[in-house]
């Protein structure tokens, strides 16, 4: 497939330092995927706030992607811009607001992220709406799922379609649950509907605080797809910004090695971080790639970027060098 006009561009004009590293990682990652690799996605902060199913969506739909980790923020964001679009706010001026500006969007329901205002009301109660449904259904059948389980059961079912108010190609989590991607989502109880969640189980509407299963469990199926996949690909790692969405699965290969005296279990076949966290003592976030070679994550050969800029901007450009857009 002859490189489209975006891959064209960048790989003119990025030349040098973190420009020249977009293009080095984006390059990897093809090398990575055209000799057989599987690559798990990790996505960290805001992202899908920051519209960034506009373009996973489409890795996942071409099979650029195998697996993601995300925090709860990032699992149900992509599903509040799907249905509330039209009822978001942007904040251009979101530096200058002044403590009484912010109150103001309080009282209007109206939750910031940076210069994104996610409409209380319209996406995060609509959302709540169709899993409790869920919820309560799976906790009177004494079934158990997963957080994404229970997000693909709802997009499978229809229930929200009358809501949708952008095109479902641009939705990342619909992408993945038309391929049943495997997702996995540590810490989801830090996440709007981790916290809607507790309260219909302190409420009693929900009998068994286990009928969303948790991070342990994510831990364990995520073991059983590292072993299987690797067996037949080796498993590259593309970490967007920090956190417990790339700590918690990078960790799964020392601890199939220590934990399960299980040497035999290939490392991570390809590492890229974008981030924007400052090297510094003690920052796992900051830590260059390097460091993970101590820790039983990463080989002295494994192809190891990082690139030191915003994810919002990075990820897409990174995204269309692999889609040769």
């Amino acid at each position: 497939m002859s490189r489209g006009a975006v891959s064209q561009f960048i790989k003119h004009h990025f030349r040098h330092f973190n420009a020249a590293a977009l293009v080095d990682a984006a390059e990897g990652y093809k090398r990575h995927l055209d000799n057989g690799g599987a690559m798990m996605i990790t996505l960290a902060g805001a992202m899908s706030t920051a519209e960034l199913g506009i373009s996973l969506a489409e890795m996942i739909r071409r099979d650029k992607v195998q697996a993601i980790s995300c925090t709860g923020a990032n699992l149900e964001e992509d599903l509040f811009n799907l249905v509330a679009h039209d009822h978001y706010e942007r904040v251009p001026h979101w530096r200058d607001l002044t403590p009484q500006d912010e109150q103001d969007l309080l009282e209007r329901h109206m939750n910031r992220v940076t210069d994104t205002c996610i409409p209380e009301m319209e996406a995060m109660r609509r959302l709540e709406g169709a899993l409790i449904d869920e919820w309560t259904a799976a906790d009177k059948a004494g079934e158990r799922y997963f957080p994404h389980e229970f997000l693909y059961r709802i997009i499978r079912s229809g229930k929200l379609e009358q809501y949708y108010q952008i095109d479902p190609k641009d939705s990342w989590v619909v992408a993945a649950a038309e391929k049943n991607l495997p997702i996995f989502v540590p810490g989801w109880e830090d996440s709007t509907t981790g916290n809607m969640y507790a309260g219909h189980c302190l409420a009693g509407e929900i009998k068994n605080v286990h009928t969303v299963r948790g991070g342990i469990e994510y831990m364990m199926v995520l073991a059983d797809w590292y072993v299987e996949t690797s067996k037949s690909h080796s498993i590259g790692f593309f970490q967007i910004g920090g956190g417990i969405a790339g700590d918690f699965p990078i960790c799964v290969v020392p601890m199939l090695h220590q934990d399960m005296r299980r040497p035999d279990i290939p490392v991570w076949g390809y590492f890229c971080q974008i981030s924007d966290s400052t090297t510094s003592y003690g920052s796992y976030s900051g830590a260059v790639p390097n460091e993970k070679i101590t820790w039983g994550k990463l080989a002295v050969d494994t192809p190891k970027y990082i690139i030191e800029s915003d994810a919002s901007i990075v990820a897409p450009l990174v995204f269309a060098v692999v889609l040769d857009c």
